[in-house]
């Protein structure tokens, strides 16, 4: 694979808040029993604008925000969508964020710090999935925020199990993803105030990831969660983590896509040589994989899958760089790794 001219570094940062919309709460239906009356507040504030929601701007505020939830349920999309720039990656496989990712938001004088975290795994007991875990319980642990990503509607195990580890003294927003899907008010009601029930929740915020309104709304609700304090990082910063770091996961994530479900979750990747020469960054990587057979799988035909994963993965570096990129990609196989509590640590597991 050879070099190629990257693209132009994307505007990474926005400036100032959209005006708060005149509330439409007196508008809408009523569409649950009377005896309902605090949820129906409770839905009606949901559903409006901000506008209630602004703290006084005196000074600057900061604070950690925790985005947890079980696997596949958005939080890397939201993520992404909050900072206004990619810096985690995301496909249809479960487990795709495996690290503490923390991304950073600057709006007026509020400094929002996104952390995200893996899917809480609930089926998977080896050595890997331990580590993540403990990534997300020392996430929630230590944060002024948090937001609990559920699909609007829906709650399983899994979801209770991300609940449970909500520690009591810390504010969380209850945040309905897909809510677009949800057509009719009253369908999501009695879901509501079984949430209530299971979790002192400060608000719920039915919204789409995908969304910008949904998104923008959002920031106006956490201002209030955050304490007044100096920012914790420069107004233009986006990310914590490296641009090493996030080399091996936009190969891992063009993996995942370009494999599909044939390919077990235990494939990671690691960096053997990040070097830069100008704007000239020169990556090699390996892939690990746990038997010969995945090893198959990822090269391909006459290794027409490897290159594509290489070629993918270095137009997209290019495009975070704004530079040129030259990688190499190998692929080993190490059996039982995620099993192995050295091994993990040393692929650079927490």
């Amino acid at each position: 694979m050879q070099p190629s001219t990257g693209t132009t570094a994307p505007k990474y940062m926005t400036s100032g808040k959209k005006p708060p919309k005149k509330s439409a709460a007196a508008a809408e239906p009523t569409v649950v029993p009377p005896q309902d009356d605090a949820l129906e507040a409770m839905l009606a504030k949901a559903m409006t604008s901000r506008a209630n929601n602004a703290p006084p701007a005196e000074g600057q505020r900061c604070g950690l925000i925790a985005i947890v939830g079980k696997p596949n349920v958005g939080k890397s999309t939201l993520l992404n969508a909050l900072v206004g720039q990619k810096i985690s990656i995301t496909s249809r496989k479960a487990q795709t964020t495996r690290h503490r990712i923390t991304g950073m938001r600057t709006i007026g004088p509020t400094q929002y710090v996104f952390v995200d975290t893996p899917g809480f795994q609930t089926r998977h007991g080896n050595a890997l999935n331990r580590s993540l875990n403990k990534t997300v319980v020392g996430a929630v642990n230590d944060v002024d925020l948090i937001v609990f990503v559920v699909e609007a509607g829906q709650f399983n195990q899994a979801d209770a199990k991300v609940l449970s580890l909500l520690p009591a003294n810390t504010p969380a927003i209850l945040l309905a993803n897909k809510f677009d899907l949800i057509h009719r008010r009253a369908d999501i009601a009695p879901w509501l105030k079984e949430m209530q029930e299971r979790h002192n929740f400060a608000e719920f915020v039915p919204m789409s990831a995908n969304n910008a309104k949904d998104v923008n709304r959002l920031f106006g609700i956490c201002d209030k969660y955050l304490p007044e304090q100096p920012w914790m990082y420069g107004a233009d910063e986006l990310t914590d983590r490296s641009e090493r770091f996030m080399a091996a996961e936009i190969v891992r994530e063009k993996l995942f896509r370009l494999t599909g479900d044939e390919l077990p979750y235990t494939s990671t990747v690691i960096i053997d040589k990040f070097e830069q020469e100008g704007e000239l960054r020169r990556i090699a990587a390996t892939i690990v994989v746990e038997r010969d057979g995945h090893k198959g799988m990822i090269i391909g035909e006459k290794g027409e899958k490897l290159k594509r994963i290489g070629t993918e993965a270095r137009h997209e570096l290019e495009a975070l760089t704004g530079g040129k990129v030259f990688i190499e990609i190998w692929v080993k196989v190490r059996s039982g790794w995620a099993d192995d509590e050295a091994r993990v640590k040393t692929f650079g597991y927490e």
